[in-house]
């Protein structure tokens, strides 16, 4: 009991959120004991593992109130639905390198890219998504919890963290509001992770596609991006 109070706290929940939560687990308790008298300890087991199994469930899904955040403020969580097309929602175990993709559709915004991962739920076109999107205006979207697989970068899903990134025109080259933000996303995952800026790869890096496009072209200009990387981990 102890325990799960400490977690509302270092969560920085609203005290209705921290009291509801205290109180449904102190309730959880009290019908425990009403089937242990009524109906012994195998069904009060069932009940109370089906339980566990539920607050997980809502741990794990963004419509869940304690739904772990893990990332900045700077950064607007809009967490895709659950589905098998873009959210399967098989868990992330390991992080091992960061993936840089482009969008490859210039001039559209992070919210577009966005939108098109959620429709592909319904349009099942493909399976696509990424835990992240910068747009053009430098904003981040989170679209899956880094807790998450996303579906972006084919055999190495399992241990990755995917960024894609707008862009302007055919290029594919950052403008700068979008190069800055990618900089600062990228800095503070590689912390977060205990990874440096050699970790950090292209979409190119792992199947040999020209991903992203003008960083693949342009190898001086990717070799600048992982030293601006570690320069902003070190002023962190």
């Amino acid at each position: 009991m102890k325990w799960r109070a400490e977690w509302c706290k270092n969560q920085k929940m609203s005290a209705r959120i921290k009291s509801d939560y205290i109180t449904g687990e102190i309730g959880m308790k009290r019908i425990v004991k009403r089937i242990v008298k009524r109906n012994g300890m195998a069904i009060a087991a069932a009940v109370l593992l089906i339980a566990l199994i539920f607050l997980g469930y809502l741990g794990m899904n963004q419509m869940g109130p304690f739904a772990k955040k893990e990332t900045p403020e700077w950064v607007e969580e809009v967490w895709l639905t659950p589905n098998s097309y873009s959210r399967p929602m098989k868990p992330l175990k390991e992080v091992n390198n960061i993936v840089i993709h482009y969008v490859a559709n210039p001039g559209t915004s992070a919210k577009n890219n966005r939108n098109y991962f959620e429709n592909l739920k319904s349009t099942r076109l493909t399976k696509a998504s990424s835990h992240f999107i910068v747009g053009l205006e430098g904003e981040i979207l989170e679209c899956v919890p880094l807790t998450e697989i996303s579906y972006c970068s084919n055999d190495r899903n399992g241990d990755t963290v995917a960024i894609e990134v707008c862009h302007p025109d055919e290029s594919g080259q950052f403008n700068r509001e979008t190069y800055q933000s990618v900089v600062r996303l990228t800095a503070w995952l590689c912390l977060h992770y205990g990874l440096d800026e050699e970790d950090v790869i292209r979409h190119y890096d792992v199947t040999g596609k020209n991903c992203p496009k003008y960083y693949v072209e342009h190898e001086d200009a990717w070799e600048q991006l992982k030293a601006d990387v570690a320069a902003a981990m070190g002023q962190n």
